[in-house]
């Protein structure tokens, strides 16, 4: 299962950046993939998730209302659509895959992509 991540990017702060999850390699529709961003010095953090069969969940209070969470049908493509960016937004923002539910633990993802960069500066 392989999973690519683009559109990152730098940004002015309340600016927009809509990142995208490209999987292949098996049944997507059976997986949930999550967005996870780490800053420098800081631990890794789950921000949302869609889950197999298409319910999402966002797990950081900061990005409610900012970002959201969306796939095509064939669960292919998984987007992040950021707006009104904050500096504290910036961090390395990396897909990840397990099947069927969500989770907020990077450690219950099996399979990652390599993480595209957003930066967030004026």
């Amino acid at each position: 299962f392989v999973l690519v991540e683009s559109g990152g990017g730098l940004v002015q702060p309340g600016g927009s950046l809509r990142l995208s999850c490209e999987a292949s390699g098996k049944t997507h529709a059976r997986y949930a993939i999550a967005w996870f961003r780490q800053a420098p010095g800081k631990e890794r953090e789950a921000v949302s998730c869609i889950d197999s069969p298409g319910s999402t969940f966002d797990y950081l209070d900061s990005v409610k209302g900012r970002f959201t969470i969306s796939a095509d049908n064939a669960r292919e493509s998984v987007q992040l659509q950021m707006a009104n960016l904050r500096p504290e937004d910036a961090a390395v923002y990396s897909c990840a895959a397990r099947l069927l539910v969500c989770s907020r633990s990077d450690r219950d993802y099996v399979y990652w992509g390599h993480g595209t960069q957003v930066s967030v500066s004026s």
